[in-house]
């Protein structure tokens, strides 16, 4: 294959198609390769014009270009980029309706796009692997190609898939895979999956010369909320704070809402209608900042995200540096602060690296389940009481080890192949010690005297990294940011944490449910220990001082908002508690109380269940009202939230008893996961 064009002729065409002048000369030489059917891993810094470079191939070649990326927000803002310029695009992810992906999918047969964004995860459906086959392919582009290596720092088994569709690939078709975070292991991995020998690298310069990397190091985490508190106005523009878990993502998030500054939280556990709200709102400018998990950042094109500040340490600089990377993408001078606690902060990093892989105990109930009959992916997890995400991980390792076949058809399932050798667990053991070095590298990059930039750029690979200061870190300026806390941001706090109450996010769009709120969360303070005591140390009712919170919530949330009754939730294992507390509520703020939600059958604590699927079967049909609810508002109290499921499902069952809205109470709320 060879679409050769001379670098003149093609600059005016990416003027005329783009409005751009001219390529960077590392752009043109990857443009290059590929229009002599090479393929190529570019690694450039975030904001570098990585996707600039193939969609000008896309729009000149003729055929469809297929995209993998697994960024529903990237592919949404792109494809209204390109449609706006008149190029044709589309793209196929969990966003859209069967109707729609079946729409855009014949249209592809029919050669009606340029270019087609594809998230990875299609590659597992029987209707897209048919599409595939008829579609005029003109090139592959793997966006965040480090997704494919286990040693990347967000591996996904989708992405092994992607490299079976380009080993089919003829030799002569061009290819490219792109990222802006790859060290040389990582680099070396995808290199030997997409092509080895044939696969050409192109690494540029990952020096961000805008950035003033610091690193703040505190005594607690009440220092950390009294600096952000000082820090965060004093920056112009908006930017993003990066947590470790949701509960602290609210939690700091509410604590800046507290202090007059503008801000929401974004984590994974919200709806998509919810996240895209707020990635809408961040465009916008409407937030001074968003505290979230890593779950927002990746595919968010705003180039004047001024500040990136990380509340806990993450697990390596390959990670760090992927997330401050998205920042200051247009060039102007951007704060990068990192808060570290000595003391306290390698806890929540080092859990995530020894949960990385499920225990070797889980794998092997897995075989035991594949080995009395094939099962579809749902099967399984109800068998063996695993999360979602925990069996993907199994099903793929043991899949990659043989020991188990994929079959595809109109429904898919998984079988135990006949004498499959013994699971191997000295590559997750590998796995586990290489990211325990890297996150020793990451505490040698936070205790480093010398220059900051220089320090990631070296931990990259990156071949321009020398030993020039970059000019701008704490280290080179000798400018540090000390943190001492005041008697009076002490009482602040203790006052915040008085009055700050956590959401229960299980308002729908379709359902009656309103978000609610919770007293506490359970375990950070001693509304927990008192809680345990009531349910099973035999402490007897809920202690008055947890009345009185709940109740100081409510009426924050609620204010005068009229209910018309209370119902309580029946108890699986905490016999009257509940009850003998909704019967304080009613009695105090006044709401009638009724008795009549009833469980139908015996169930299981939710705690015991560990995937979404399990907890629903086990609330399946438990639930009834005898009441007539006809047009009421109904608050509906609980002990704990914790996946929200009981609430929902009886949510549900309530509103088909004709009740118009359902507003969950409780006393604490369980802390999330990152």
């Amino acid at each position: 294959m060879n679409n050769s064009i001379n670098r003149e002729v093609a600059e005016q065409k990416l003027s005329e198609w783009f409005q751009i002048e001219r390529f960077y000369d590392e752009q043109w030489e990857v443009i290059e390769k590929l229009m002599r059917g090479e393929r190529v891993l570019m690694i450039q810094r975030t904001g570098y014009g990585k996707s600039l470079v193939y969609q000008f191939v896309a729009k000149y070649l003729k055929g469809t270009t297929v995209i993998f990326s697994p960024l529903i927000a990237l592919m949404r803002d792109q494809v209204n980029s390109m449609q706006d310029l008149g190029i044709r695009a589309a793209y196929v992810n969990s966003s859209l309706s069967l109707e729609e992906k079946a729409d855009i999918l014949e249209r592809a047969k029919s050669g009606y796009y340029d270019m087609l964004y594809i998230a990875p995860e299609r590659q597992e459906d029987h209707e897209w692997l048919e599409t595939v086959q008829e579609i005029d392919l003109a090139m592959v582009v793997v966006d965040e190609a480090h997704c494919i290596s286990v040693w990347g720092h967000d591996f996904r088994p989708s992405y092994r898939r992607i490299v079976n569709l380009v080993k089919l690939l003829q030799k002569d078709f061009p290819v490219l895979a792109c990222t802006a975070t790859a060290t040389k292991r990582v680099e070396m991995d995808v290199k030997k999956q997409m092509g080895g020998d044939r696969l050409t690298v192109v690494r540029g310069n990952l020096a961000r010369e805008n950035f003033a990397l610091q690193v703040v190091h505190v005594n607690d985490k009440d220092s950390k909320l009294a600096s952000l508190q000082k820090v965060i106005p004093s920056i112009e523009g908006t930017g993003i704070i990066y947590c470790g878990t949701r509960y602290e993502c609210e939690e700091v998030s509410n604590w800046l809402e507290f202090n007059g500054i503008k801000s929401t939280y974004y984590h994974s556990g919200l709806d998509n209608d919810s996240r895209n709200a707020i990635e809408q709102g961040f465009m916008k400018n409407e937030f001074k900042c968003v505290v979230a998990t890593n779950a927002l950042g990746m595919g968010i094109d705003k180039p004047d995200i001024r500040f990136v500040i990380h509340f806990q340490v993450p697990t390596s600089p390959l990670h760090y540096y992927q997330e401050i990377g998205r920042a200051g993408r247009d060039g102007k001078y951007t704060p990068v602060l990192l808060y570290y606690d000595e003391d306290r902060d390698d806890v929540l990093p080092l859990s995530f690296i020894n949960s990385n892989r499920p225990k070797e105990i889980h794998y092997q109930r897995v075989i035991d389940v594949l080995k009395k009959r094939s099962l579809g992916l749902y099967a399984i997890i109800r068998e063996v009481n695993l999360k979602r995400t925990q069996v993907n991980v199994i099903l793929n390792d043991l899949i990659d080890q043989k020991i188990v076949v994929k079959r595809v058809g109109r429904s898919t399932n998984y079988e135990l192949l006949f004498n499959a050798p013994e699971l191997n667990t000295e590559p997750f053991m590998k796995l586990r010690e290489a990211k325990m070095r890297d996150f020793q590298s990451m505490k040698e990059y936070i205790h480093h005297d010398g220059c900051r930039m220089n320090f990631l750029q070296s931990y990259l690979g990156d071949p321009d990294s020398t030993n020039d200061e970059c000019g701008k870190c704490d280290n080179d300026t000798g400018k540090h940011i000390e943190v001492s806390l005041s008697e009076g941001q002490a009482g602040k706090i203790k006052e915040f944490r008085e009055t700050y109450f956590p959401s229960l996010e299980v308002a729908t769009t379709t359902g009656i449910m309103i978000d609610g709120v919770a007293a506490s969360y359970y375990g950070v303070s001693n509304v927990g220990s008192a809680i345990r005591n009531s349910k099973y140390e035999g402490g007897g009712d809920f202690p008055d001082f947890l009345l009185r919170l709940t109740l100081k919530a409510f009426r924050k949330k609620f204010g005068q908002k009229q209910f018309d009754i209370i119902l309580y939730v029946p108890p699986t294992e905490s016999g009257n508690l509940v009850k003998n507390f909704a019967e304080k509520i009613s009695k105090v703020l006044k709401i009638p109380i009724s008795h009549s939600l009833v469980k139908l059958r015996k169930t299981q604590p939710q705690k015991v269940f560990n995937s979404s699927i399990s907890k629903k079967e086990n609330l399946k049909n438990a639930f009834d009202c005898t009441d007539n609810l006809r047009g009421m508002k109904i608050l509906l109290i609980d002990d704990i939230f914790d996946s929200g499921q009981t609430i929902k499902t009886i949510g549900n069952m309530l509103k088909r008893k004709g009740a118009t809205e359902v507003a969950p109470l409780t006393i604490a709320k369980t802390v999330g996961g990152r």
